[in-house]
């Protein structure tokens, strides 16, 4: 039977009257419609009333995340279901720990596995009235989750919302209710229950999600003795492989910093630093050292590309001038940066790497926040940097050289979505299938919008076929269902043009092209596991 509900509002002109109403009980979500209207004699200008049965909707009963999500016709279903769903994940850039992998670490409740360190959750939390006390502060863990269980219901067309419920849904498989104030207990329990068993431990989870391949986020002065640990302990089937950032080599904004962090180079590779080139000897010394543990790739988060004209004579005297604990003139800081990028690029093509180059981020825009908690907690945001000129220049550097490395560019800004797409035209060179990469839609950018614009820009002034896919770029090992999220978008571009004949309805043609995307580009390109 259906749940009557009387409803009475003004009978006015200037008052619209619902055609229908909605009612959300605990037996499910129910539609109304209208039964009777009963009028009131001469009340009937002032007031109208109406009941409404409630019945049961199967559609609006049916998971949020259900297994067509995002796949809105028959052919985006069989390219993912047929061609993508089920192939292993290369996430080539994360910041997982390392150590939280080798130790084979166990959470005890999501607010460790899944608030702690996520700063876009921190985020959404601040701007719903949250106070820091629940997001870095001192509260207990589970007034924390509390918390964000009560931000979620506020996140709707936030790529929090669908990133939250994939994650609730893989691994855990709760797929019956959305996450909110009133379902917070249920869900919390039943995950802390998931995650004290070993298929919730960091290994467990890897293999769950099946990951072929993790490349952290390493720093050149890192010993990678977790990286070691793992390889020694051959029981992992995911390779865990490192990356090469080295921004802090190109940071000389704090003179005693810098003078520091060189020094600690120096330690490193067991090499003196007292001069400009002792410096690049010895950063070039952990560049092998990286690429001996299994090491094929280089990042470097930077504002824009630093491409000056700059002498020999010039960059050693601010490398001096550096060890002093000088500050540098912008000019002389301009120079030095430029020539220390373009040395650490020519070391990733002497060694047959990749070089990332993340691009467009304005950083630290609070200093009050940055006083208190540090970097990377959610106080960063889209720059608006010149671009286009200094990475052509730095490019062209290279290939005139012949030091140009497999390289694959990600904007930050969505208005340099087609700017780097033409720019990868402009340096490939038929040695290598996709050698510039347009990177995939990065930070604020992964979410449904940015990726599906820069698939459009990537389609229309690139090769599509040719891109290495999706990346996590995640702290938390719950990130995995982005994959799924990017391989469901996807699919259903692609299979939305082959209903619409934009593309031939073609499985043969277009099914092999989406497992390459997903999979196959990626373990081509990067030659993981290669001498």
């Amino acid at each position: 039977m259906g749940v009557r509900w009387t409803v009475t509002w003004p009978n006015s002109i200037r008052t619209p009257r619902p055609r229908a109403a909605s009612l959300e009980t605990g037996l499910g979500i129910y539609e109304a419609s209208a039964l009777t209207r009963r009028a009131k004699g001469r009340a009937d200008w002032l007031s109208t009333q109406r009941t409404y049965e409630y019945r049961e909707n199967p559609a609006m009963t049916k998971s949020f995340i259900s297994d067509d999500f995002l796949l809105e016709s028959e052919q985006a279903k069989a390219l993912f279901f047929d061609y993508a769903e089920k192939l292993p994940i290369i996430d080539y850039h994360c910041h997982l720990s390392p150590e939280a992998i080798v130790s084979n670490r166990s959470f005890e409740n999501l607010t460790q596995i899944w608030l702690a360190g996520d700063h876009y959750k921190w985020r959404a939390m601040r701007t719903c009235g949250v106070s820091e006390h629940f997001i870095t502060g001192k509260a207990e863990e589970r007034e924390k989750f509390q918390k964000w269980a009560e931000t979620v219901p506020k996140t709707l067309r936030n790529p929090l919302y669908h990133w939250t419920h994939l994650e609730l849904r893989r691994p855990f498989g709760i797929t019956d209710r959305l996450l909110g104030p009133d379902t917070a207990q249920s869900i919390w329990d039943e995950c802390a229950a998931k995650l004290r068993t070993p298929e919730y431990s960091t290994q467990g989870l890897l293999r769950q999600m099946n990951v072929e391949v993790v490349c952290t986020t390493d720093d050149p002065v890192d010993d990678l003795s977790a990286h070691r640990r793992i390889a020694e302990a051959g029981k992992l089937k995911t390779q865990v492989l490192p990356t090469f950032r080295p921004d802090k080599a190109m940071d000389v904004a704090d003179p005693i910093a810098f003078r520091a962090y060189a020094t600690r180079v120096g330690e490193a590779a067991a090499m003196d630093i007292g001069s400009f080139s002792a410096f690049l000897a010895a950063l070039d010394s952990r560049h092998a050292y990286f690429h001996a543990k299994g090491c094929r790739l280089s990042d470097h988060g930077l504002e824009t590309v630093y491409a000056e004209d700059y002498t020999e004579q010039e960059v050693a005297a601010a490398y001096q001038q550096l060890l002093r604990g000088e500050s540098l003139a912008q000019p002389l800081t301009l120079k030095f940066k430029s020539a220390v990028q373009r040395e650490l690029a020519t070391m990733d093509h002497a060694r047959g790497w990749v070089q990332q180059l993340h691009l467009g981020a304005l950083r630290n825009n609070n200093s009050r926040m940055m006083r208190e908690l540090g970097p990377d907690t959610g106080f960063d945001s889209i720059g608006d940097f010149e671009v286009g000129r200094p990475l052509a220049k730095f490019l062209n550097r290279l290939d005139t050289d012949n030091r140009l490395a497999k390289t694959i560019l990600y904007n930050l800004n969505p208005r340099d979505n087609e700017l780097m797409a033409t720019m990868l035209g402009n340096f490939q060179d038929g040695t290598i299938a996709g050698k510039l990469q347009l990177g995939s839609a990065w930070w604020f950018l992964d979410q449904l919008d940015g990726m599906t614009r820069q698939i459009e820009a990537l389609s229309n002034m690139g090769i599509l076929s040719q891109f290495v896919g999706m990346l996590t770029d995640s702290r938390s090992f719950l990130s995995y269902p982005r994959h799924e999220y990017f391989r469901r978008i996807l699919c259903n571009i692609l299979g939305s043009e082959m209903k619409r004949g934009l593309v031939p309805n073609d499985y043969t043609l277009v099914g092999p092209m989406v497992g390459d995307i997903c999979y196959h580009n990626a373990k081509r390109y990067f030659g993981f596991g290669a001498a």
